[in-house]
């Protein structure tokens, strides 16, 4: 997302119903040729459920390759991050529990002769290309990202690019390999004129190095009947190719596609879903959901807190605005937002030598597990990481100069354990528990894809009950900074149940028709159920 969106947001309240964006969608009023009731490919949902993403801001990652690099940019980073380090940083990613990777765009940004510094610091975050068929040579070459697919593939990792299908640098866009160009302005550009060539754009990639989809930056700057044309593009590329998978089986790309809409959720289901008859997106980031985690267990970029567990449950009511195709991705933290532990801080909630900064990282981290749907995991979060000295929101006139607006002071250099950085205890522990919930989640179906019954959502106490066929897990959060027990009724959770604990084997029967669960302070818990 560009600064100047950034901005305008920050004038907007973020707490319940997110507010829009003053953008336009870059619909000149011209129609696409139709292509209707192109439904959601069902292999695909069922596979995506699944993501465990991990996201790398490329330039503010890890310096695999001293001899290329920014040296500039947005943040408080080295700004050298380049593909040999995320090579170099797979079998980190892989050990956490990951199974994807989405980039940050990688695509060349060539400067312009006499550019600012300012437009040096953005080329280096790839958000305004000139050449959509180039890997920027600050971040590697071709070969070098072909080697980074291959590698996550073998893996285990599925590799998303980062899609921006709506704009690219003012005064320079090079042609497709076919000779097609962006039509229109730059910011955004003209639909339906420019459809061919992000076509060619989405495809390309998948073809050239089997990609396994994108993440779309600003989709909105995309009318939704061009999203159904690009996705079935995506979907039909996808399909006419394969790789050789972690076990050893020819599988095609996963042709995944999920899009930013900074807004809420109704905005969300108009720009970036479409309707029920005629689908566009078929998953987009869940905002509105990420802001009702921090208002709980934090504050949000404003401040805002102190809201109870009927928060979290109010979070899953923004869905019923979607369509039925819907599926929503569940992030903390990513590139644009200030990371969880920085709005700890900020909220005056507890600092990094406090029990209860890593403890209100694992409740967060643990409704996220709990989530059924895709789920990102932005790098660095996953050991608490937070920018030193930073807390208050900075002036905006001169916090770019430093690194740390609101809007990018997340793109620190990546701690990547046994690369860059040695783990302290608290580190070392997070780190540990993400990785336990990943495991976790990866084999329980009712987790990343079960219907879900909420049980409690109020004083502090927070259960759902998920469901995937056989597969039965109770999720139980206390939100609170003492302990307590939580008692349901065994008509709630079946009757002659026991609930096993997924993490440290404890059972849990019922006594007089109920189920006494202790709960330590803003302690997560998973149970199984069984009879």
């Amino acid at each position: 997302m560009n600064k100047r969106l950034y901005r305008s947001l920050l004038a907007l309240a973020v707490t319940g119903a997110l507010s829009g964006c003053n953008s336009s969608d870059g619909d000149n009023g011209a129609t696409l040729p139709e292509v209707s009731n192109y439904a959601c490919q069902t292999n695909v949902l069922e596979q995506s459920n699944q993501l465990r993403t991990y996201q790398i801001m490329v330039e503010s990652f890890v310096d695999g390759d001293t001899s290329i690099g920014y040296s500039t940019g947005y943040g408080t980073s080295h700004h050298n991050g380049d593909l040999q380090g995320i090579i170099d940083s797979l079998d980190y990613i892989q050990s956490l529990g990951m199974n994807a990777i989405w980039l940050t765009p990688i695509f060349e940004s060539e400067a312009i002769d006499g550019q600012d510094d300012w437009a040096d610091r953005l080329d280096a975050t790839g958000y305004y290309a000139t050449d959509y068929f180039t890997i920027d040579p600050h971040f590697g070459d071709l070969e070098t990202a072909r080697t980074l697919v291959e590698e996550a593939h073998r893996r285990g990792l599925y590799v998303f690019f980062d899609g921006v299908f709506g704009h690219h640098k003012a005064g320079l866009i090079k042609p497709s390999p076919s000779g097609l160009l962006p039509s229109g302005s730059n910011n955004p550009v003209d639909y339906p004129q420019s459809l061919e060539f992000y076509k060619e754009v989405a495809t390309y990639w998948i073809n050239e190095l089997k990609i396994d989809g994108w993440r779309l930056d600003q989709a909105y700057q995309v009318p939704t009947d061009a999203w159904t044309q690009l996705r079935k593009a995506v979907d039909q590329a996808s399909q006419n190719v394969t790789y050789t998978n972690s076990d050893g089986e020819q599988v095609n790309p996963l042709g995944y596609m999920v899009a930013e809409v900074w807004k809420g959720e109704s905005d969300i289901a108009d720009e970036a879903y479409g309707t029920e008859s005629d689908p566009a997106l078929c998953s987009a980031f869940d905002f509105p959901m990420r802001y009702r985690i921090v208002e709980t267990l934090a504050v949000n970029e404003s401040g805002v807190g102190g809201r109870g567990a009927d928060w979290l449950d109010n979070g899953f009511l923004t869905h019923q605005q979607y369509p039925s195709h819907a599926q929503p991705n569940l992030m903390i933290g990513n590139h644009d937002l200030v990371r969880f532990g920085d709005l700890l801080q900020r909220g005056g909630i507890a600092d990094v030598n406090d029990a209860e900064y890593w403890l209100r990282h694992k409740a967060a981290f643990a409704f996220q597990a709990a989530y059924s749907g895709p789920i990102t995991l932005y790098y660095g979060d996953e050991i608490g990481d937070q920018v030193d000295g930073f807390a208050a929101k900075e002036d905006i006139n001169t916090c770019a100069l430093e690194g740390v607006c609101d809007d990018h002071v997340a793109r620190s250099s990546a701690k990547i354990e046994g690369i860059t950085a040695t783990l302290d205890a608290n580190q070392a522990d997070l780190k540990s528990y993400v990785q336990s919930l990943m495991t976790m989640r990866a084999a329980h179906p009712a987790l990343y894809e079960g219907s879900r019954a909420n049980l409690l959502s109020s004083n502090g106490s927070y259960v759902d009950l998920k469901t995937a066929g056989t597969d039965q897990v109770l999720f139980a959060l206390n939100t609170l900074e003492s302990a307590k027990n939580v008692i349901l009724s065994e008509e709630s959770v079946g009757n002659n149940s026991a609930l096993v604990d997924l993490l440290t084997n404890e059972t849990i029967t019922s006594s007089d028709g109920q189920y006494l669960i202790p709960m330590s302070p803003l302690q997560a818990r998973f149970f199984t159920v069984s009879e």
